[in-house]
């Protein structure tokens, strides 16, 4: 794809974009919608558009090379990101639930359910790409020398005793007979065979024999012209893939190359571009500096000359706050500035007064309100000002840009002046301010004594008013240290590990295509493992991966994952690690326990990994069997492990994790009944609930864990069976029983013998299922939960009063189902 396919790409989002403001901007602000259902649905909807501008602008951004372009789409690919988490939380927050289902919004925009799909940013890891590799490094280096450390095992000579000398040679000896034996057998059956073929070949006449060749002969063609048939009936319907699309295309490959050798020439346009930035910097500095400094000293020298005429007075120069000289550049008249200052003045002494009256009217305020005009309102925005300047930049700037001459996609010299121009001004600004300032006051002192007391009595108050409490900073244990030697320690410690190599698209799983016709007739449909992933991605991802979104997005500090074992929680925590390039620490109880005793030794490590963890942001914090640290009675086996060890202070330092600190604890559990509810649902704010995989996932994935493994998937192969046996199943009982048929002996038998279903069913018969006690247990827990405690009040409170037995308890089921 060249250049100008991906400009499109981004006019394109940015013509969506412009309606999108357009509706959440309006002229008039909106009135309260009263109706629940309908302010989802127009929550929902902005949601998913978002969603395909979200897409839109990462693979524009992925792709052009334009370095001043890609910072307007970083701008407002930044706003996008940050937008979807805003009407994430708010979906939250009017449905009660953390997974939303919008199968008919998306059949209404004629889209896809791949087309719901949160992408993964490129340029987390892209633009992060140097720092992860001295990382990996760093980690190598500090493995290697552990390795060195830790001497092998001599190996232990086991003596070999008379009786199991015997057994030995017993069993090679029997072995030895059963061969012999079994070869006898093979050649008395051979002979026996040749004998029945001598007798059946005298009996059979040539034309018997030659009817015969031609049955099998014409049954074998008619057999392979009708497979082929079928197949390519089956490909014309849509019903299965064209085996020339099953691997890349010439041009695929073309187009593969080129995206990547566009990352190299994105490398190289930048470092032009930061060159040419120093480059004009220093020439306008030099040139342009000194006539911008005298120019506006004349400005400002004829103004204070105007207002004297006009006022009688000299005027007060205007604050450092208030814009400065910035102020007099203004196409207005003496008069009014002064007008201005004034009025600036009035409201700066009125506010105190409007404060109080403000406080005192503010319950009042409220109810007012609530009862003139009652509904849902949209909660406000801090990205839809950002948004809303990217798209004016766009707009004014690169629409109608025309590019016929820069075919190589460099960056354009003008823009950079004009850009760079805007800031030296403002920087001599400041300068000039600082001694018209001084002139003025000379001026003043010169002509009227008075006024420059009481000006200069002003900017002194200002002054002092500026002057805030200062903050106390926490005591670093470690200031006599380099942040490489914490690391070092840490991985030494194993508290600081190296993610898996998985990504967030490994973890399987199909779309829930009839959560909103289920939710229409009042039964709680079960998240599929499509919405986890979604939320996952939402919730960790997106904010660890940017920091301009982690600074104004929802806050989310603490996210625990909870579900039976198998369903993938600890793989979606290395995931997050490697979709971002974040570090794993792990400070699950059983990893942390006798490491670091005492009190001082648990400061110590807190404050290590804690202080590593900011250093070298993005960082995730991985607690698993997260119960053990908030257990409401420690059984007696584990009483020496500790477990409760971090219970008191990590709350304390999760409180001190600031918007700017990219760390996010995650917590992993699949007994969460064995914890105190209020403290653990106080340190995890927002809490995820992974169920086992429903039939269309366990379908997805047996199919790609064979495919993975080194297996075909055949017509002998009923996957649909073996989904629906194996209901209950989690993914890692899947895995298991992949592995344990799926030798190397059965792939290599697999031309002559394919996969057939019934050989899984025996693996995994050996396995416990997740039972549905099991299940209904987490789903009556998470209804316990804050938002499952709203979820099922709001439940509640659709069905009524009626109080029917059989109702009753489907209602129950229905709310643990969260």
């Amino acid at each position: 794809m060249s250049h100008s396919t991906y400009n499109k790409l981004w006019c394109d989002a940015h013509e969506e974009l412009s309606c999108l403001l357009a509706q959440e901007l309006p002229a008039e602000p909106l009135r309260p919608e009263r109706d629940r259902v309908v302010f989802f649905q127009r929550l929902a909807t902005l949601y998913v558009c978002y969603v395909q501008i979200f897409r839109q602008l990462e693979e524009a951004y992925d792709q052009i090379v334009h370095p001043q372009k890609r910072r307007v789409i970083r701008q407002v690919l930044d706003g996008v990101m940050g937008r979807v988490l805003e009407l994430k939380n708010e979906m939250v927050e009017k449905e009660f639930s953390e997974y939303h289902y919008m199968d008919d919004v998306i059949q209404d925009l004629k889209l896809s359910p791949e087309d719901l799909e949160i992408p993964i940013p490129r340029y987390f890891i892209c633009e992060r790409n140097k720092v992860l590799q001295d990382r990996e490094r760093m980690f190598a280096t500090v493995l290697n020398q552990m390795e060195a450390i830790e001497k092998p095992e001599p190996p232990v000579e086991r003596k070999l005793t008379l009786e199991r000398a015997i057994k030995i040679i017993q069993v090679a000896e029997r072995a030895r007979q059963g061969r012999l034996r079994a070869k006898f057998m093979k050649e008395i059956h051979k002979d026996s065979e040749r004998q029945k073929k001598a007798k059946e070949e005298e009996a059979v006449t040539t034309d018997q024999a030659a009817v015969c060749i031609q049955k099998v002969w014409r049954g074998f063609t008619q057999r392979k012209i009708t497979k082929r048939l079928r197949e390519e009936e089956m490909i014309f319907l849509g019903m299965a893939m064209d085996p020339k699309l099953s691997y890349p295309s010439p041009s695929e490959l073309v187009v593969q190359n080129n995206e990547t050798s566009k990352r190299t020439r994105q490398g190289e346009h930048e470092d032009d571009y930061l060159k040419s930035i120093s480059s004009v910097v220093f020439q306008l500095r030099e040139v342009e500096g000194p006539e911008m400094k005298e120019a506006m000293k004349d400005q400002i020298r004829q103004w204070f000359i105007e207002c004297r005429d006009a006022t009688g007075s000299f005027p007060d120069y205007p604050e450092e706050e208030d814009g400065g000289s910035a102020l007099i550049f203004a196409d207005k008249t003496p008069e009014q500035l002064a007008e201005e200052l004034a009025a600036k003045e009035e409201e700066d002494g009125n506010k105190k007064q409007k404060g109080k009256e403000e406080k005192g009217k503010k319950d009042k305020g409220k109810t007012i309100e609530e009862e003139e005009e009652p509904g849902l309102k949209m909660l406000p925005s801090a990205y839809l000002k950002d948004l809303e300047r990217g798209h004016k930049t766009f707009s004014e700037v690169w629409r109608n840009r025309n590019e016929s001459k820069n075919f190589s996609q460099r960056h354009e010299m003008e823009l950079i002046k004009e850009e760079k121009r805007k800031e030296i001004e403002v920087e001599i600004r400041k300068q000039v301010d600082e001694l018209m300032r001084q002139e003025l006051a000379n001026w003043k002192l010169a002509v009227d004594k008075e006024k420059s007391g009481k000006t200069k009595g002003a900017a002194k108050k200002k002054k002092a008013s500026k002057s805030g409490k200062k903050k106390k900073k926490d005591k670093d244990l470690t200031a006599d240290r380099t942040i490489e030697s914490l690391f070092e320690e840490l991985v030494e410690q194993e508290l600081l590990k190296k993610a898996d190599n998985v990504k967030l698209k490994d973890y399987l799983g199909d779309y829930s295509y009839l959560g909103t016709t289920l939710r229409q007739s009042d039964i709680e449909p079960m998240p599929s493992l499509s919405d986890v992933r979604q939320v996952v991605a939402l919730y960790a991802v997106l904010p660890l991966g940017s920091q301009a979104v982690h600074e104004k997005a929802p806050p989310v500090k603490a996210i625990l994952l909870v579900g039976p074992s198998g369903v993938g929680k600890k793989m979606l925590v290395h995931a997050i690690c490697q979709e971002t390039g974040a570090n794993l620490f792990d400070l699950s109880p059983l990893n942390v326990a006798g490491k670091y005793p005492g009190k001082s030794g648990l400061q110590m490590m807190l404050h290590m990994v804690f202080k590593v963890a900011r250093l070298m942001q993005p960082s995730v914090v991985w607690i698993g069997e997260a119960e053990k640290m908030f257990y409401k009675k420690v059984p007696k086996d584990e009483k020496e492990l500790d477990p409760k060890r971090l219970k008191k202070d990590l709350p304390k330092i999760l409180k001190s994790i600031r918007g700017e600190d990219c760390v996010l604890i995650v917590g992993t559990t699949s007994d969460p009944h064995s914890a105190e509810l209020k403290s653990f649902c106080k340190f995890y704010t927002k809490i995820i609930l992974i169920p086992r995989p429903d039939y269309a996932s366990r379908y997805v994935m047996w199919k790609e864990l064979i495919k993975k493994n080194g297996g075909e998937v055949t017509n002998d192969l009923d996957l649909s069976s073996l989904a629906k046996i194996s209901d209950g199943y989690t993914q890692g009982h899947m895995v298991q029983v992949v592995h344990r048929i799926l030798t190397v002996r059965r792939i290599q038998q697999l031309a002559k013998r394919p996969l057939t279903a019934s050989e899984f069913v025996s693996p995994l018969a050996r396995i416990d299922p997740v039972f549905q006690e099991e299940e209904e247990a987490l789903k009556n827990w998470y209804a316990k939960t804050p938002l499952g405690k709203k979820r099922v009040k709001a439940a509640s409170g659709k069905e009524g009063d009626e109080e029917d037995p059989k109702k009753g308890g489907k209602g129950g089921k229905k709310k643990g189902k969260k």
